[in-house]
């Protein structure tokens, strides 16, 4: 099953993009809630290139390692990418209110649907607020 989010960054699109791939921005943004944090972050961007993030609670108690191998990488418009047996695609699109970021991905089967919906777009959610705090909206 497919899941796709949608959020809109009033920033440029290469400020959007350069904040999606960058590690350094990713550790600032990348977590679901404030009680989670991004430790740390790699980007290997081009195609076959990989990434890995990893998220810990702020508290210690748990952690994870998020990780894939890009397969499309199209400047500044769209990055595909594979991580286990899953796959994520995300577009960027100049629109008249800003940077459309649409992120589609392969659900898991050990969470509900809604809870990684609700997951993946609070992180969304606080990518926006950081690229849009970067470019000063």
């Amino acid at each position: 099953m497919k899941i796709t989010i949608e959020a809109t960054a009033k920033a440029t699109i290469a400020q959007v993009w350069a904040a999606w791939t960058t590690p350094e921005d990713i550790i600032k943004w990348n977590a679901a809630s404030d009680d989670w944090h991004t430790t740390k972050s790699t980007v290997d961007l081009r195609e076959g290139g990989e990434f890995s993030s990893r998220m810990e609670a702020k508290d210690g108690s748990f952690g994870h390692d998020f990780a894939g191998v890009y397969k499309t990488v199209k400047e500044p418009n769209l990055l595909v990418a594979g991580f286990g047996d899953r796959e994520m695609t995300v577009e960027f699109s100049e629109t008249k209110n800003g940077v459309l970021i649409r992120e589609t991905f392969d659900a898991e089967s050990q969470n509900p649907v809604e809870m990684q919906r609700a997951g993946w777009q609070a992180i969304l959610d606080n990518f926006v607020r950081h690229v849009e705090a970067k470019a000063g909206k």
